[in-house]
């Protein structure tokens, strides 16, 4: 057992996890917390990869290192904005839930 197993099957799990908060979560807070889940194991998979390429006598390639650093700007980026959007959905509706279809006053009455 080499030294990037461990740190690959890590990835595979955070992305694994990422993947089902993503689609099993109905609230949008674990829906943002699934979808950095997801980045992280996504960022360790790219530390892997250049690990492994290191370890294999190549010499070391910074384009892996530079889409890491790229991708956490873009992911912290992104998580303002989704916990913004959130909390602007609570102000709206009162819920941090995604409904199928709220009710609205029309469809209450009964139609004649």
């Amino acid at each position: 057992m080499n030294g990037t197993l461990p740190f690959a099957l890590a990835a595979a799990g955070l992305v694994g996890l990422g993947l089902y908060g993503m689609l099993a979560q109905s609230s949008v807070l674990r829906k943002v917390i699934a979808f950095n889940l997801l980045g992280i194991g996504v960022f360790l998979v790219f530390g892997v990869a250049a690990r492994r390429g290191a370890a294999a006598g190549l010499p070391a390639d910074p384009v892996p290192q530079a889409m890491v650093i790229t991708g956490l700007v873009v992911a912290f980026a992104a998580t303002a904005l989704a916990l913004v959007l959130t909390l602007r959905l609570h102000q709206t509706t009162g819920a941090v839930t995604l409904a199928e279809d709220p009710p609205t006053a029309n469809s209450a009455a009964p139609s004649e």
